[in-house]
């Protein structure tokens, strides 16, 4: 077959999403004749093959090979795919921002209109992943009228989006996921290409997960699956796993939570190192909030400098008693990222609390009070719950036990319409450590009733500091014990413990020097003694009662 013949047959591969076959006839191609066209192809479908190493050096060398053969329009669209490959796929911003800044220049130089829309959609990707949202908004919405003046569907799907994204970040949530909503049904209903399908998906299933649109979230992860298993697109998935993961655990489904995290992390161990840094932290999360904090410091490790991964480095450190080292790093965070986004204000409730633990008041007050102001102007529930806890926090800090109970109780009831188990019994155990100075009686009925929650959830850090509470007032407050581990064998708990970090069977067989087939013996005994069902139940069990 002729090196065009090859071409024209691996480009209706790729156009049907057959990846595999893509790249067996792009790599007959290339042994062939090496073109750019060739090139471009393989390194298309490799990425959707999660090869992204080689991916990426493929594409670059076809932008080289066009930019040899005076073909600025196909250099150009090259050079804006490798803006989303190298930002929110690997997390290189530096390399994402030089990417768009090239073409930026071949469009203004050659002319180039037509992709004048899409400069202006990277561009505003990665702002946003900059930290500067009313930038990478006005940015989206210059991508969304050139998209709109050009006939484009798929700039204008992904343009909406993106603009979606950044509204909600800035707390405009019910505008924000309306344009998302769109945006997902016009290209998970095949109005554009399938990139155009991940884009809109990435961008939807992570802002859900911001404003904890757990409804909404679900609805789109199953179409979002349902197109996974058609095309194949192993990144989407993985994206949505980790997401999907975060708000089960909101939600208090903790197993699920892990046995997602989980595979998020064992796909994007070398692929996606963005994603998989993400998922990482969200595991860290889960162990913090199960009060395995010695588990979540070692999943971090390695992480410090990693934005993702700021709120639980300072979790780790507040649970340590490190209130300074805590708040320096929150600051320095905020610094960069602002404080006035749905995205920070996690960030900001945390550093409420480690400066109510140093004792500056006046700080954490005039914080906290922002953060309230923020949620009443934009309207949206999780920033409105957080600001009204953080005034709770900072009234019980500061003696004002009566004026702490109105924004606690508002917070509590916003958290509860957003299905937040977790942030509800933590906000009500806040509640009854407000109402004990005028009513002793009312205080421990709350204090056990968020133990329960605590026990049921499985957060062993957080229900022990109930029990403590409640037995300050005088009252019974009895913890319930774990199953025993005395059954198991030194070894058995080394592995137990290492379960609970997500350490596969191979990795634990590197660690001991031992086979894998014996490591997995090692795990069967564990879960058979324990009477556990799976390695996800492993983990959690053993996050939650081998270190107390």
């Amino acid at each position: 077959m002729s090196p065009d013949a090859l071409l024209t047959t691996a480009r209706e591969a790729l156009a049907a999403g057959e990846w595999t076959r893509a790249r067996d006839g792009f790599e007959a191609a290339l042994a062939e004749e090496e073109t750019a066209e060739a090139l471009a192809g393989l390194g298309t479908a490799l990425w959707w093959l999660q090869d992204a190493d080689r991916s990426l050096e493929l594409r670059e060398r076809a932008y080289a090979a066009h930019r040899r053969r005076g073909e600025p329009m196909e250099a150009a669209l090259i050079a804006l795919g490798l803006v989303p490959s190298y930002g929110a796929s690997l997390g290189n911003i530096a390399a994402a921002q030089g990417w768009v800044n090239r073409a930026a220049r071949l469009v203004e130089d050659e002319g180039l209109a037509p992709l004048r829309g899409w400069v202006a959609l990277c561009r505003a990707a990665v702002t946003g992943e900059s930290g500067d949202p009313r930038r990478a908004e006005a940015l989206a919405r210059e991508a969304l009228d050139a998209a709109r003046q050009d006939g484009d569907v798929d700039l204008e799907l992904c343009a909406m989006s993106e603009l979606g994204a950044h509204r909600v970040a800035l707390g405009h949530v019910a505008e924000g996921v309306a344009l998302l909503d769109e945006a997902m049904a016009g290209a998970l209903g095949g109005e554009g290409r399938p990139e155009t399908a991940v884009y809109t998906s990435c961008k939807t299933i992570t802002v859900c997960a911001l404003a904890a649109e757990h409804k909404r979230a679900a609805q789109w992860i199953r179409a979002a699956d349902r197109f996974n298993r058609g095309v194949g697109a192993t990144h989407l998935y993985v994206l949505c796993r980790t997401h999907h993961g975060a708000m089960l655990m909101g939600l208090g489904r903790w197993e699920e939570a892990e046995a997602e995290l989980a595979r998020a992390i064992e796909a994007t161990r070398t692929a996606e190192p963005a994603v998989h840094a993400h998922a990482v932290a969200q595991l860290a999360e889960l162990r913090l909030a199960q009060g395995s904090v010695d588990a979540a410091a070692r999943l971090l490790e390695g992480l410090e400098e990693h934005p993702v991964a700021t709120h639980a480095l300072a979790s780790v450190r507040l649970a340590r008693g490190e209130a300074g080292a805590a708040t320096a790093l929150l600051r320095r965070r905020l610094r960069a990222l602002g404080e006035e986004t749905l995205g920070a204000t996690e960030l900001v409730e945390l550093l409420v609390a480690a400066e109510v633990e140093q004792g500056d008041l006046a700080q954490a007050g005039a914080r906290a009070q922002r953060l309230a102001e923020l949620g009443e102007r934009t309207g949206a529930p999780l920033l409105q719950a957080r600001g009204d806890r953080a005034l709770g926090r900072v009234g019980i800090a500061g003696g004002e036990h009566t004026a702490a109970v109105a924004p606690l109780e508002a917070a509590l009831e916003r958290f509860a319409e957003l299905e937040l188990a977790l942030e509800c019994a933590r906000t009500r155990l806040l509640l009854a450590r407000a109402v004990a100075p005028a009513d002793r009686d009312a205080a421990v009925a709350e204090g056990r009733t968020a133990l329960a929650a605590f026990e049921t959830l499985g957060a062993g850090g957080d229900a022990d500091a109930a029990a403590a509470f409640v037995r300050e007032l005088g009252a019974k407050a009895a913890r319930s014990g774990p199953r025993a581990t005395g059954l198991l064998t030194r070894r058995e708990l080394e592995v137990l413990e290492l379960l609970a970090e997500g350490m596969s069977n191979q990795e634990m067989a590197d660690r001991f020097v031992l086979t894998r087939k014996t490591v997995e013996n090692h795990v069967a005994s564990v879960l058979a003694k324990l009477g556990l069902r799976g390695r996800a139940e492993a983990a959690s069990y053993a996050a939650r009662h081998l270190e107390r």
